[in-house]
């Protein structure tokens, strides 16, 4: 029973990536939905790389990828912490700004489109099942993070 809903979970996942990927293409402006991501995580004001990276769910590299991508289409920057040089700080430009707001009508309609028909009530009650089972993964990680540092550690004593 169990093994239905998770995939029904990653069958939902992927049928909203699709359909957003298809809403930014009509768009033009040429973004990915991991790009879009980023970006309005950005929307907030700068962050770290490492927020950044904490904020979208998505490794190392592959932010710096994204990052390298959309300073290459001029929508952000990145900028040296003065305090410490190995770090950068990465915002938006103006026309990263400008983009978000074209996006953010967009971006409001399809979300509109994926919750037709769901009541307050389905909204709690996904929002606490989904909550839930991000929970436990987290647990799940959190104890083998330990597990191995465990490990690490008895193999350096």
């Amino acid at each position: 029973m169990q093994n239905k809903y998770g995939f029904l979970i990653e069958v939902a996942s992927r049928q909203i990536k699709q359909a957003f990927q298809r809403k930014l293409q009509q768009s033009g402006t040429g973004l990915t939905v991991d790009q879009w991501v980023v970006l309005d995580k950005l929307s907030g004001g700068p962050k770290s790389q490492v927020q950044v990276v904490e904020a979208v769910y998505k490794d190392p590299p592959t932010v710096t990828r994204i990052l390298d991508l959309l300073g290459r289409k001029n929508l952000v920057v990145r900028q040296a912490d003065p305090n410490d040089r190995r770090k950068f700080s990465v915002g938006l430009t103006p026309l990263g700004q400008a983009v978000i707001a074209q996006l953010k009508p967009v971006v409001d309609e399809y979300r509109n489109q994926g919750w037709q028909g769901l009541t307050d009530e389905d909204y709690m009650h996904l929002h606490r099942v989904m909550t839930k089972i991000v929970h436990n993964f987290e647990m799940e990680s959190a104890a083998t993070l330990m597990n191995l540092t465990a490990i690490s550690d008895e193999k350096a004593a």
